[in-house]
């Protein structure tokens, strides 16, 4: 069961909100004064057309006159379409500006967080927050807070204008307050819950719809489809719930508000018209007012109706910012190992709590020496490999290298001191150099290609444009054979002290794979390699061979004696031998 990265709490929102406005000072600043403007600009036609029918009313109206003030509502709806556009256009860019910061920052993150944590959040949470929350994000900042930003500074301002000219006629557009905020109170106390259950389900049902896909053929093998249909309909269940929630909360809130905003323009009217036929208020005021109240009305539904977009961007950026909440990888002690020895001294882990799958491991290994561990699929080999290499660290018990725990060795230096490569693999979308110069960002041409032939790599040579040939999505396809070649070169530039290779040579034909180990076996002379292996022959070219079944080493010793021996080693030896 993968556990979910943690998300983020209201007050840690609001401080990366106000962290990340505070850091766009200058943008921000930028996009308020631009909005301002433009909102001013929109109350002066209003304004102007007051002023002509009160001049047509007193008869005071002259054509050179009415003229200027209609030259003047055109000049200042210009002004306004101008400064509309490049208020929009400042948001946009702090949307973009801000999107990208938040994209790096996760991305930073979770690349300095433990391994261990990031492996069990499983990928449909990663990939959702990556993906479904910063679009959702991105949607709000690009779409979403141009029109907020507008909105709500034309309504403040429009708010103003209308008090300064009437204050009973601003009283009209108040009292929807009382009628809509208690729906609005109502809908931000449960919003936030329902679009994190949403986002918590849509991470559930892509991790195993992603993981069924992966294991197509296991399924299909071990005729496993109704156990996968039936755990697909019940994430389908858990979603289509999960946004029934959010469904209804939307029915609820924009009913009544779009209902209680048509109130203050009806009730503007009809107030308005008495205070009038009493002589309250000049006809052309009254006229004004009434078009600035109209003019707040599609703000404020529009608003009402970004609240629900606003709502869903922040239950993913309390999402995406959860990450912050997770400690880094640490930095690890000063100690220094006293040479290259590595010793596992009653090691116990559990990926499930209560479920060990190692139970009192014992184990040291000489520098230098080449270690094979075999045994059945599930007894607990890969766990150990992944202790060795600090991937992981054990529930109980210790785990050395050189005296020092692996675990609290700074990242780099153990990674110059013990490598994993496992049957995963990646090749990076870029050039072959660059896909092995992450090893050794310095290493020259020779070098890399030296490389590249050490693993029985010899057809680099003969790509199109050579090490600047284009490999991964967009360029020269490699299989599975040769991404696993530039994986183990890249084990070879790296030159640590010690290699654990867990099945590194899996997906290697058994002819190739035979001669990519003798290779690697000579370029790692004088080196610690722990092989983690299916094949015996590479336990046959060992030094010392450890047999892992149920969690625990039951036997250890050379290929020559455990065979001797006649216990499980021999077993699997006559078997593998009879058949190959």
């Amino acid at each position: 069961m993968s556990e979910r990265l943690p998300v983020a709490g209201r007050a840690q929102v609001r401080h990366d909100v106000k962290e990340l406005l505070r850091s766009e000072r200058g943008r921000v600043a930028r996009l308020v004064g631009l909005t301002l403007l433009a909102s001013a600009a929109g109350l002066v036609g209003p304004y102007l057309l007051g002023r002509i029918i009160d001049m047509v009313e007193n008869g005071t109206a002259t054509l050179a006159a009415v003229d200027l003030m209609a030259v003047g509502v055109v000049v200042a709806a210009c002004a306004q379409l101008v400064l509309t556009r490049y208020a929009r256009r400042s948001t946009y860019r702090f949307g973009e500006h801000v999107l990208r910061r938040l994209r790096e920052d996760f991305v930073a993150r979770v690349l300095s967080l433990p391994t261990q944590v990031v492996e069990r959040s499983g990928t449909g949470d990663l990939i959702t927050r990556v993906s479904v929350d910063v679009t959702a994000v991105g949607q709000t900042l690009r779409g979403a807070l141009p029109d907020i930003a507008l909105y709500v500074f034309q309504l403040l301002v429009l708010f103003a204008a209308i008090f300064w000219i009437s204050p009973l006629l601003g009283l009209c557009v108040v009292i929807t307050i009382p009628v809509v905020l208690p729906v609005v109170r109502w809908y931000l106390r449960r919003s936030r819950e329902a679009y994190l259950a949403e986002g918590s389900a849509l991470s559930g049902a892509l991790e195993n719809v992603t993981a069924t896909a992966e294991g197509g053929r296991t399924v299909e093998g071990m005729g496993l489809q109704a156990d996968r249909i039936g755990v697909t309909d019940h994430d389908v269940g858990l979603l289509y719930r999960a946004r029934r929630g959010t469904l209804r909360l939307r029915s609820a809130l924009f009913p009544v508000t779009e209902s209680a905003f048509a109130l203050p323009t009806a009730i503007a009217l009809l107030v308005g018209g008495l205070v009038y036929l009493n002589g309250g208020i000049a006809l052309g005021a009254l006229v004004t007012c009434l078009l600035y109240i109209e003019q707040a009305v599609n703000p404020m539904i529009r608003l009402t109706q970004w609240m629900e977009e606003v709502q869903r961007a922040t239950a993913s950026f309390a999402r995406l910012r959860g990450v912050q909440r997770l400690p880094e990888e640490v930095s690890g002690s000063d100690l220094e190992p006293e040479g290259d020895g590595i010793e596992l001294v009653d090691v116990h882990y559990a990926y499930v709590p209560g479920h060990d799958v190692l139970r009192g491991i014992d184990l040291s290994i000489r520098p230098g020496e080449r270690l094979a561990v075999v045994g059945p699929s599930g007894a607990g080999k890969t766990t150990i490999g992944r202790l060795l290499s600090g991937a992981d660290v054990p529930d109980s018990g210790r785990v050395s290298v050189g005296g020092v725990p692996v675990g609290e060795l700074p990242a780099e230096v153990l990674r110059e001191r013990i490598v994993l490569v496992d049957q995963e693999h990646h090749v990076f979308t870029g050039t072959l150099r660059e896909n092995l110069a992450i090893a050794a960002p310095e290493a020259d041409d020779e070098r890399l290609l030296a490389a590249l032939e050490s693993v029985e790599a010899d057809w680099a040579r003969s790509l199109p444009e050579g090490l600047d040939t284009a490999v991964g999505s967009g360029g020269t396809a490699l299989d599975p054979a040769r991404a696993q070649q530039v994986a183990l070169a890249r084990v070879v530039l790296l030159d640590p002290h010690t290699v654990v290779l867990d099945e590194a040579t899996s997906l290697l034909d058994p002819r190739t794979a035979r001669a990519a180990e003798r290779s690697l076996a000579a370029v790692l002379e004088g080196r610690t390699v722990i092989a983690i292996a299916h094949r015996l022959h590479t336990a046959h070219d060992a030094d010392r061979v450890a047999v892992v079944e149920a969690g625990r080493i039951t036997e250890l010793g050379t290929h020559d004696e455990l065979v001797a021996a006649g216990g499980a080693y021999a077993a699997l030896w006559s078997s593998w031998h009879g058949t190959d």
